[in-house]
């Protein structure tokens, strides 16, 4: 069936509905396009102005996205719940996940044992004092005092806090591009509008976050480190560069995404020092767990009122047997130490990655982080040839709006063995590419 007659209904509410009931489904992808506002207009015989009104209300919900030459379409990770996004098969080396290597983190069968918990009733602190103790060492860098602490669900539900506590619906928002898409479609699922500044590999572009704030954003996000995809880490003179054209807006809010921080490979650079609004997030998921669910947040004093008040009248608080799960880890000699194994094994793998594709030829970049990237022409053919050659890697159109495509490698679990395999094969898919460059 194709995609116009997926969609359904007569009037905005029913195109709506029928076309989430698609995604939902799997009937439409992530990233798949929608017809047109007057072909599908013509089609279900009704006015543009129905079919315009049904995409602004799925572009409201952060379910679809309009961009300039690209048409709707479908973001990479709509509000809803979706069917399972398709596994790696038989035989082939997924390298798509952005997962750390499991055989890098501690156990936590062994830390859940150590636990004493009591029981926290209604009042309690939200966070336990221990907790914070661990927050302000992980913060020593930005020497903040307990009040600028908050403890929240994840990287990313501390970003939604954080960026609900200042912004309102239709309020723009510079974001990386290429970037988390985690952040893209949590910004559009909010109701913000994405606007999309270079990268290199020492982070956001001058020019074009200048571009961007001369356009009245009301907020900044960035990641400072291990940069998701290209692995790109703010250089001081860059940061020095980025902070003067901040300098000319100081009510933005500027919000980094450290998610990577003890393991990144990369000294941290902030552009957080003398703003009004900010905050620095930090998860433990990469280094002792994504199940965990906890990061940390430092923030100027009112950001982190607002993020803690507005906890309390919903969620109440992280629960503290995970708080006290990761303070324990964090207490624990043998957990500090295979963090710093950790990060010494993701700084080689994606070294000799890297590495390995300078040899063959083949253009790449990744300064931080354990992902590497790969410019290429086309996406989906050089996916497919790799996937048939065994290796599964990510695509570079969920992270994109204006950047040119690549290939996204997590190099977490690469051996550096695999990595001269791998570097083969990918100069063999890119070979016609080369060749058609110098024809």
């Amino acid at each position: 069936m194709s995609r116009e007659l997926i969609i359904t209904g007569s009037t905005a509410r029913e195109i709506t509905t029928s076309v989430e009931e698609a995604v939902e489904s799997g009937a439409l992808d992530p990233g798949a396009t929608l017809p047109s506002v007057r072909g599908l207009a013509a089609r279900l015989g009704v006015s543009p102005t129905t079919v315009s009104t049904a995409y602004r209300e799925l572009r409201q919900r952060g379910v679809v996205s309009t961009e300039a030459g690209r048409g709707t379409r479908v973001v990479w990770r709509p509000p809803l719940v979706t069917r399972s996004a398709t596994r790696a098969g038989a035989g082939v080396r997924d390298l798509a996940s952005g997962n750390p290597d499991p055989a890098l983190l501690p156990s936590l069968h062994a830390a859940v044992h150590r636990l004493e918990p009591g029981q926290s009733l209604y009042g309690a602190p939200t966070i336990l004092p221990e907790l914070v103790e661990v927050a302000l060492q992980l913060f020593a860098d930005l020497e903040v005092s307990d009040d600028h602490i908050a403890v929240v669900s994840g990287a990313m539900d501390g970003m939604e806090r954080v960026l609900a506590a200042h912004l309102r619906p239709g309020d723009r928002v510079a974001v990386e591009d290429p970037g988390h898409t985690g952040v893209l479609d949590l910004v559009r699922a909010m109701g913000f509008v994405p606007l999309p500044v270079r990268v290199d590999e020492h982070g956001v572009l001058p020019e074009s976050l200048s571009g961007a704030l001369d356009r009245g954003v009301a907020a900044c996000v960035v990641m400072p480190r291990a940069q998701n995809p290209t692995g790109a880490a703010l250089s001081a003179d860059r940061a020095r560069d980025l902070g003067r054209h901040l300098a000319r807006h100081p009510d933005v809010l500027v919000v980094e995404n450290d998610h990577a921080s003890l393991i990144s490979g990369a000294d941290y650079v902030t552009l957080t020092r003398g703003r009004r609004s900010w905050a620095v997030l930090r998860s433990v998921s990469k280094f002792l767990g994504p199940d965990l669910r906890v990061a940390l947040l430092a923030a100027d004093r009112r950001t982190a009122s607002r993020v803690e008040g507005r906890q309390r009248l919903g969620a109440g608080w992280v629960s503290h047997l995970l708080q006290g799960l990761v303070a324990g880890l964090w207490a624990d000699p043998g957990t500090r130490a295979l963090i710093d194994r950790a990060s010494a094994a993701y700084a080689e793998r994606r070294e000799a990655m890297v590495a390995a594709l300078a040899v063959a030829g083949v253009r790449a970049f990744g300064r931080s982080g354990f992902n590497v990237v790969v410019p290429v022409r086309e996406e989906a053919m050089v996916l497919r040839t790799l996937r048939e050659a065994g290796w599964e890697l990510g695509p570079g159109e969920p992270h994109r709006m204006d950047s040119p495509p690549f290939v996204r490698i997590t190099t977490a679990a690469l051996s550096p063995a695999e990595a001269v395999r791998l570097a083969a094969d990918l100069a063999e898919s890119l070979a016609p590419e080369r060749r058609s460059r110098l024809a």
